[in-house]
C-alpha cells in the first residue's frame, strides 16, 4: 500500500493540491518541510477567515499598542500584556455576537487569543511558526509563485 500525506483545497479563491508521496527512502525533513509549507497556508487561510467572522481589525489595533523589540522584560511586557484585562476585554467584545451559542464564542475566544500571542511574540522577537524557517527548497518554490 501506497504512503501518502495528502491536501487538497477547493474553497472560494483557495485552490491548492499537495501530495508527499512516502517511502522508506523519503527523510524525515522532507516530510518536515512538507508539513511546514501546509502549515503556512492553514495559518494564512485561519487568519482570513476569522477576519471574516469578526472585527479582527480592533484586536490589531489594540495589538499595535504593544511594544516592539527584544529582551527578556519585553518579552515578559508582552505576555502580560497578552493576558491583560484590555485585551481580554476587547477579544470578548469582538467575540460576543448575539447569533452566536456560548460555546461557539468561546472556541472564537481562543483562536483570537492565539491570533494575539502569535501576534505579540513576533513583535518581542520570537518566531513561533515553521513557516518562519529558511527551507531552502521552500525559499524556491515561493519565489516562483511570486
Amino acid at each position: 500500500m501506497e504512503k501518502v500525506i495528502q491536501f487538497i483545497a477547493n474553497y472560494d479563491e483557495w485552490k491548492a493540491v499537495r501530495k508527499l508521496k512516502v517511502d522508506e527512502k523519503t527523510d524525515p525533513r522532507t516530510v518536515m518541510e512538507f508539513l511546514a509549507s501546509l502549515g503556512t497556508a492553514l495559518d494564512s487561510k485561519i487568519e482570513a477567515n476569522l477576519r471574516r467572522v469578526i472585527e479582527l481589525d480592533t484586536l490589531d489595533s489594540a495589538l499595535a499598542e504593544l511594544q516592539e523589540g527584544k529582551g527578556r522584560e519585553l518579552i515578559a511586557e508582552v505576555l502580560a500584556e497578552i493576558n491583560s484585562r484590555k485585551i481580554s476585554r476587547v477579544i470578548k467584545e469582538i467575540c460576543e455576537k448575539p447569533e452566536l451559542q456560548k460555546n461557539e464564542q468561546r472556541e472564537l475566544i481562543g483562536f483570537c487569543r492565539v491570533y494575539a500571542l502569535k501576534k505579540a511574540l513576533k513583535k518581542a522577537g520570537i518566531d513561533v511558526e515553521y513557516s518562519s524557517i529558511e527551507i531552502p527548497g521552500l525559499k524556491r518554490l515561493k519565489k516562483a509563485k511570486v
